[in-house]
């Protein structure tokens, strides 16, 4: 009978770079649902905001991205969640080609985001994805928005401006979907993210 044998957590880290609100998210998230203490979260940011953000629960903060660049290797998976920077500019920077994409959402800070494919089940299922799985993804993005909304007590547009970073994700998948497809919708249409 063969046995499973717990991985243990003091020999990873996690590393992001840019503390970005959704950095922050994930962070929070990995941190409350204990896959890993705070102590073993590094990132780097010069505003004295986000640094704070990272600091109020533990996380080690740097004052540069390059002082996390030593501590890559072609060991180390790294995963990107920035949709405006393209993938061969990523593998560039860290000298290795070990990159995978996701695209989470905030609600990854209270344990109930997605993060495989950010659409609707149709969108899922239009990029390919069986109907079951898209229609999962789909429910899990817009339950974890409502978590969110509900457990803090925001509206879900004041969810969507505490995200959007200036230059960020958030924004850029915002002013993407209203220029293609939500164009009459105004800036609290969007509560997904």
């Amino acid at each position: 009978m063969a046995s499973i044998v717990p991985i243990p957590t003091e020999s990873y880290n996690l590393g992001f770079i840019g503390a970005g609100k959704m950095a922050e998210s994930i962070a929070r998230g990995v941190v409350k649902s204990g896959v890993l203490p705070a102590s073993q979260i590094r990132t780097a940011h010069l505003a004295t905001a986000r640094r704070t953000a990272f600091e109020s629960f533990g996380a080690k903060v740097l004052s540069h991205n390059i002082e996390l660049k030593p501590l890559l290797s072609e060991k180390q998976l790294l995963v990107s969640v920035v949709a405006g920077v393209k993938l061969k500019d990523l593998q560039e920077w860290a000298g290795h080609s070990r990159f995978i994409r996701v695209m989470p959402n905030t609600p990854a800070a209270v344990g109930v985001a997605a993060s495989a494919i950010e659409a609707l089940a149709d969108g899922g299922v239009a990029a390919g994805l069986p109907r079951d799985l898209a229609l999962g993804l789909a429910s899990q993005t817009v339950l974890g928005a409502a978590s969110m909304a509900v457990n803090v007590g925001k509206h879900p547009g004041q969810l969507k401006d505490d995200v959007a970073s200036p230059g960020g994700t958030t924004i850029a998948g915002i002013h993407e979907l209203k220029s293609l497809v939500f164009a009459n919708s105004d800036e609290r249409g969007c509560c997904c993210c």
